[in-house]
C-alpha cells in the first residue's frame, strides 16, 4: 500500500478527530507535524505559535511577564479551541501533556502521539532555538533531563508512542501516519513503533 492510500485510509478513520504531537522541545513536533499535515491535507496548527499570536507576545516574553502559570492557562485554552476544529495535526508545546484537563481533552478530540528522542539529540536540537524559557540558565543539560524525569511517565499515557533518533522528518512523519493508521485500525490495540 502506497503511503498516500495510508493516508487516506488514516484520514477517513480519524474523522474529526485531530492528529496531537507531543513531547519535549526540540523533538521535532512542529517540523514533523508540518510534514504530516501535509500527506493527509490537513491544517498544521503549532499551539506556542497561537499562544504568540493571541497575545502578541513571543513565548519568553509571555514566561518573563505572566509566569509559566499563566502560560499553562492560556496554552491548555488554545489547545482546547484548535481540537474542537479539527481534524488537524496540532504540535503541542513540551508542557502541555502535563495538565490532566488538556491529556483528557486530547484523548476525547485527537489521537496523541508521543514523540521521544534521546538526552543527546534534544539538546542538540533545542539549543539552536532561544525561545526555550525553561532552558535559559546554566545548565540547561540538567533541565531537560529533570523535564525527562518528570514528564516521560505522562507521556507514556499517549495513545502512541514513536521514536525520533535523528532519522530524516519525512521518514518519521509516514512511519506516524502508518502507525497511527494501523492503530486505529486494530481498534485501539497499544503499538509501539
Amino acid at each position: 500500500m502506497t503511503i498516500s492510500q495510508t493516508a487516506n485510509r488514516l484520514k477517513s478513520r480519524i474523522g474529526k478527530r485531530s492528529l496531537v504531537l507531543v513531547g519535549l522541545m526540540g523533538v521535532g513536533k512542529s517540523a514533523i507535524g508540518k510534514r504530516i499535515a501535509k500527506i493527509l491535507d490537513l491544517r498544521f496548527c503549532d499551539s506556542d505559535h497561537e499562544i504568540e499570536t493571541v497575545s502578541q507576545m513571543t513565548i519568553p516574553e509571555f514566561f518573563a511577564t505572566y509566569g509559566e502559570q499563566k502560560f499553562r492557562d492560556l496554552e491548555r485554552q488554545i489547545i482546547f479551541r484548535l481540537l474542537n476544529e479539527g481534524p488537524i495535526i496540532l504540535a503541542t508545546g513540551g508542557g502541555a501533556f502535563m495538565h490532566p484537563d488538556t491529556r483528557q481533552a486530547i484523548r476525547k478530540y485527537g489521537l496523541s502521539i508521543w514523540l521521544n528522542a534521546n538526552l543527546d539529540i534534544l539538546m542538540e536540537r533545542a539549543s539552536r532555538k532561544n525561545n526555550r524559557p525553561l532552558l535559559q540558565t546554566d545548565n540547561p543539560r540538567d533541565i531537560m533531563q529533570k523535564l525527562i524525569h518528570e514528564r516521560y511517565p505522562v507521556y507514556a499515557e499517549a495513545d502512541l508512542l514513536v521514536y525520533n533518533q535523528n532519522t530524516h522528518q519525512d521518514d518519521i512523519a509516514r512511519n506516524i501516519i502508518k502507525t497511527a493508521d494501523h492503530y486505529l485500525g486494530a481498534l485501539n490495540k497499544r503499538d509501539v513503533y
